[in-house]
């Protein structure tokens, strides 16, 4: 073997400040200079700013609504705004039937009207989620099946719904949790396998993409939520999308008191609630959706960049993103690693609070089949029908799902937003690197 040349004073000293340099870099005890003090123990703030928040409405809104208020009727059916809301929606998300509604939970009961969910039916779907998800199918009477996550997208494990499917089984329910696509093609590969009626909960998720796509485009039903929190937002109020000509007239029927207007004869001959938007709300969101690409792009952008700063940190797991899809991050949420920190989630927390970045730990307090509606089964007054009668022997108190308990019991959210730029974010990275610097192994 050749012999290689003796390293030179200059490399040497050029070699080591480099090391020393990236050593100062990580959060561990590796690093030659010594932790600043935390924030809480009196040492200056990482984040000396307050968070800065979106101006989320203004003279488009104002000029929309004034041009409803010129009106002779604010009825939802055929009228000015609604149309003009579909039309803009339909730019993004190109399916032939959209029936706006008065929230989110409201379209996910639509569609599961419509998907002919009956009593004693299940249909699968996640946990980790807001109670709208399920409440229509627990009004059709039907039993919410709960699957586990993956552990990193913290959105439904395909394998899990698989063998979560029965005999019973009649839809699947998927949520894009934080505005991260779920992995669709296998869902819809599973759903036809077993000739199910795959629904896609978009409620956190508008303008997300997945595979370069917009979600909706493997769902037979979608379903959108415009309450306050939501990129594009009303107060409240939701939208329901197919482009399937059997279930499109169903999507009016089931939100609009069994009153199909597009086939008037299959009219009156099932239960359905009365779940009609106002053209008030449709103004407003005709008005935000004129918004949504800059929404959607700013945050997707912002959480690449948290994700990538902070991917180096130890007692840090960043929720994956797939580099073909679009996340546009309802929140920002991540996972705490405790065999990676001397302290706990909510002391770790704690200390980034007093950072001037403000996470906060979890997410929901419990699974949903943790809430007392499910340990007890009383969702009617006390009762649930359904089992008393003999159609499910499901059984909440006996589900246990590893996974999804796991990411609740380690998780941490952080409130991204829009009015947020690249030097806040590195300012909230800087914060995160500090405290885990402090507390690292």
């Amino acid at each position: 073997m050749k012999p290689q040349p003796p390293i030179t004073r200059r490399e040497f000293l050029t070699t080591t400040s480099a090391t020393l340099l990236l050593a100062a870099q990580l959060p561990g005890r590796a690093a030659t200079e010594p932790a600043a003090k935390l924030a809480r123990d009196g040492g200056e703030k990482a984040v000396p700013v307050a968070m800065p928040r979106p101006k989320r409405w203004g003279e488009r809104e104002l000029a929309q609504l004034g041009e409803a208020v010129q009106q002779p009727s604010l009825y939802y059916w055929r009228n000015q705004q609604t149309k003009l809301l579909t039309q803009r929606f339909q730019q993004y998300y190109p399916h032939e039937f959209v029936q706006p509604c008065s929230s989110g939970s409201a379209a996910l009961h639509i569609a599961v009207g419509a998907a002919g969910v009956a009593p004693g039916d299940e249909v699968i779907t996640t946990s980790v989620t807001d109670i709208g998800t399920v409440i229509g199918v627990l009004y059709q009477n039907a039993v919410p099946v709960f699957a586990d996550l993956l552990p990193d997208t913290y959105n439904p494990d395909p394998a899990d719904v698989e063998r979560k499917i029965t005999p019973r089984t009649k839809a699947i329910i998927v949520v894009h949790l934080m505005g991260n696509p779920a992995r669709l093609a296998e869902l819809k590969e599973i759903a036809d396998r077993h000739n199910l009626i795959l629904i896609e909960d978009c409620c956190q998720a508008w303008g997300a993409r997945y595979r370069g796509q917009p979600i909706t485009m493997h769902g037979q039903m979608s379903c959108f939520s415009h309450q306050d929190s939501k990129h594009i937002a009303c107060g409240d109020g939701g939208l329901v999308t197919t482009s399937d000509p059997k279930l499109g007239p169903l999507l009016i029927k089931y939100g609009d008191k069994a009153v199909n207007r597009l086939h008037p004869a299959d009219s009156s001959n099932v239960l359905a609630p009365n779940y009609r938007i106002t053209e008030l709300q449709a103004a407003f969101v005709a008005a935000q959706l004129t918004r949504l690409e800059e929404i959607a792009s700013k945050r997707s952008q912002l959480g690449a960049l948290l994700t990538a700063e902070l991917a180096d940190i130890p007692m840090i797991q960043p929720q994956r993103v797939e580099a073909q899809d679009r996340c546009v991050h309802w929140g920002y949420m991540c996972r705490f690693v405790p065999e990676q920190a001397r302290c706990d989630r909510a002391q770790f927390v704690q200390a980034l609070a007093a950072e001037g970045a403000p996470f906060s730990a979890g997410y929901i307090p419990v699974p949903l089949y943790g809430l007392p509606m499910f340990q007890n089964h009383s969702f009617f007054a006390g009762h649930w029908p359904i089992k008393e009668a003999g159609l499910t022997t499901m059984d909440y108190r006996k589900v246990h799902l590893p996974v999804t308990e796991a990411i609740l019991k380690t998780c941490m959210r952080f409130p991204l937003n829009e009015g947020m730029d690249e030097d806040y974010i590195r300012l909230i990275t800087k914060a995160v690197r500090k405290v885990a610097r402090h507390y690292a192994v």
